[in-house]
């Protein structure tokens, strides 16, 4: 049965996770436009890091849809969902640490590129691979280490080379968990730049606590409480929502 076309790239529909007796997610509606950049915030145990598991295949939910370009993903194994269009990152950095940021990034990206399981092909003689390569060390600002082994990146070289592993397969859909955790005020401020930069044109959600980082990169923000999304706007019209205040943001991001 055909699906019927739509031009958001992401949607949720009455999305509900349960595990066992205890509803984590709770008929949570959304829907991202191709191209938005969408922050979801939320207090610890507010279920974003769920929200994200049941979009990228990692949990199935116990009802509603998840649509990927007008497309029913909700069900299908991670794999599927990023051969489809998404790709995500996690809160804890996933490289290949015995490998080198070149051999990083040309992992993720021999696949969308038509390199399938071909053990007689030499990845030395891919000349258009290795060239897209390079072009995304520029991009992730990582060619200057080019051979160093991942393990011996900074932790924020680390973070910048996951993004360019994620972005490295074309995805048009890209989840971000955290991107910014653990880094210092001045770096996350460069991260940012960063990963506006790598996804022009891509449609990013992002899981973040880091409320500078949420309200300089977001288009839109979506509030998640309790497994319901309370509000989803403009970065300004969250900021004032009374609800959103009392829930999450508090006194103290009120007087910074």
């Amino acid at each position: 049965m055909n699906q019927t076309p739509s031009h958001f790239s992401l949607e949720l529909i009455d999305l509900r996770k349960s595990f066992g007796k205890t509803e984590i997610i709770r008929g949570v509606n959304l829907a991202v436009s191709s191209g938005e950049r969408v922050g979801i915030i939320g207090p610890n145990g507010a279920g974003k890091s769920t929200l994200f598991n049941l979009i990228s295949g990692r949990f199935a939910p116990s009802s509603g849809q998840v649509l990927l370009n007008g497309q029913r993903i909700d069900g299908k194994q991670p794999y599927e969902i990023n051969r489809a269009g998404l790709s995500r990152s996690f809160q804890i950095t996933h490289v290949f640490p015995k490998l080198s940021v070149f051999e990083n990034l040309r992992c993720g990206l021999l696949w969308s590129m038509g390199y399938r399981y071909s053990f007689w092909k030499f990845l030395a003689d891919l000349k258009d691979a290795n060239e897209r390569t390079m072009e995304l060390m520029s991009m992730i600002k990582l060619d200057r280490k080019r051979d160093m082994l991942a393990a011996n990146l900074t932790y924020s070289e680390q973070r910048a080379l996951e993004i360019g592993i994620t972005i490295a397969g074309g995805a048009p859909v890209i989840l971000l968990d955290e991107p910014t955790a653990g880094m210092s005020r001045s770096e996350s401020r460069d991260f940012v730049r960063l990963i506006k930069e790598v996804t022009v044109g891509k449609t990013l959600l992002t899981v973040e606590h880091d409320m500078g980082v949420v309200f300089g990169l977001a288009d839109k923000i979506a509030v998640v409480v309790y497994g319901e999304v309370i509000d989803f706007d403009l970065p300004d019209k969250v900021r004032a929502n009374p609800r959103v205040q009392e829930a999450y943001l508090g006194t103290a991001h009120a007087q910074s």
